[in-house]
């Protein structure tokens, strides 16, 4: 009975005559904008590494101090500490980018940089590794470990 009545709201709700579809109804544009999107400021200044030498570029060669969070898909931690450490780095407004780096897409790298458990967060100026954490830390931890790192 319950169903019945919101399926009765619903349809009420609904408009009665729907446009003509098929291979002869005229052709209507799609509303300019339906399917626009935006970026938060997260967004960009995080970003997945696809393999070793789009690491090179985008985090090794990059004149911007980078976080690298090297995570996995099954670890529980590295869901918590993601999104918190993502949300600190989007604070910073560009002064710092964040690498994503899952270990098990990209065990070469986890074995270069000596990652033995994860979630492992580094922190690299110029090509080098100046500091390091691994496992979960609250948001003032974080925030006093990228403040260290940009130098604030």
């Amino acid at each position: 009975m319950a169903q019945r009545l919101a399926l009765r709201r619903l349809l009420s709700l609904t408009p009665r005559s729907l446009p003509p579809q098929g291979p002869l109804a005229p052709h209507t544009p799609p509303a300019p904008h339906s399917r626009a999107f935006s970026t938060s400021a997260g967004c960009k200044s995080t970003f997945n590494v696809q393999d070793g030498s789009d690491f090179q570029d985008r985090v090794v060669n990059n004149p911007k101090p980078v976080v690298v969070d090297f995570h996995a898909q099954w670890c529980g931690p590295c869901k918590i500490l993601g999104p918190r450490l993502e949300k600190m780095v989007a604070k910073q407004e560009g002064k710092v980018l964040m690498a994503k780096v899952d270990i098990d897409d990209h065990t070469d790298l986890a074995i270069e940089y000596e990652v033995s458990a994860v979630p492992t967060v580094l922190a690299m100026k110029n090509g080098d590794v100046v500091d390091k954490f691994v496992g979960i830390k609250d948001e003032d931890q974080l925030e006093a470990f990228l403040k260290k790192l940009i130098g604030a």
